[in-house]
């Protein structure tokens, strides 16, 4: 089973900057890390290579620096790595990212299954899974919590819902996102860091996924950031006097009034 996982390196803290001009994050002097939701993702393509086979192929879009993270991957069972870097990819919401990594994935040809995190760490949007799965026209199945079976032209896996899980089978090639109660992630061994340090990580640029540069970065994207800013707090307090009858009753009128927020 050749697998590809799609990954993407996120800011390690919460306190972020965002540029004004670009409305964009400020990432100089920031520490990226492997998305936490991701790394189910990459280890659950580990466990089905060595339960039936095949290879993990780890994709990311992003800056130059997301190669580390690229052979982290590696370091933990991934077979082969590949940066999607270019200053036309700059600013992409989710619509231009899916494109982007819809374009890598049809260039690498040989899949049968693409994995995804839930969600990422800072957009928390969940959307790059079900979009991409659109663009390649394939299956997709959210949540997955377990996956149960696999054939050559074919998975079973346990996805969550809001009543338990459900049990469902899907034809191969498909698209799934994963949960965190899936497995857990493993530490890279000796073997995976020295793998990791001598392996070739290419990287791809929107001429060589033959991307349309209408698609790709803010030309791609359906979506605009026009402003950022702190949402601003104003708490007020009134102390109500008398009894508690003349209490109540001033409350009720303030309620009625809309003075009481």
């Amino acid at each position: 089973m050749n697998i590809v996982v799609c990954l993407k390196q996120v800011p390690g803290t919460t306190q972020v900057k965002i540029d004004p001009q670009t409305n964009t994050l400020v990432r100089q002097g920031v520490e990226s890390i492997l998305n936490p939701f991701d790394a189910y993702a990459l280890e659950e393509g580990v466990r089905l290579k060595e339960r039936f086979g095949g290879k993990v192929t780890v994709v990311s879009m992003g800056p130059p620096q997301a190669d580390a993270m690229l052979r982290e991957a590696i370091s933990v069972g991934a077979d082969q790595a590949v940066l999607l870097s270019d200053r036309e990819f700059a600013g992409s919401d989710t619509l231009a990212t899916s494109y982007t990594l819809s374009m890598a994935v049809k260039k690498i040809r040989e899949f049968d299954l693409v994995i995804c995190g839930r969600q990422t760490l800072d957009g928390d949007t969940g959307q790059v899974g079900p979009e991409l799965a659109e663009m390649l026209r394939l299956p997709f199945i959210a949540y997955v919590s377990k996956v149960v079976d696999a054939t050559n032209s074919a998975l079973r896996v346990l996805r969550m819902v809001d009543e338990g899980h459900e049990e469902i089978e899907t034809v191969l090639p498909a698209v799934i996102t994963v949960t965190k109660e899936i497995n857990v992630p493993r530490l890279p061994s000796l073997r995976g860091l020295m793998k990791s340090k001598s392996a070739q990580v290419p990287v791809w640029t929107a001429g060589d996924i033959g991307a349309d540069e209408q698609s790709v970065g803010r030309n791609g994207s359906a979506t605009v950031v026009v402003k950022t800013f702190n949402p601003e707090r104003v708490r007020t307090g009134q102390v109500l006097k008398g009894t508690v009858e003349e209490q109540v009753e001033s409350l009720v009128i303030k309620l009625r009034e809309g003075k009481v927020i």
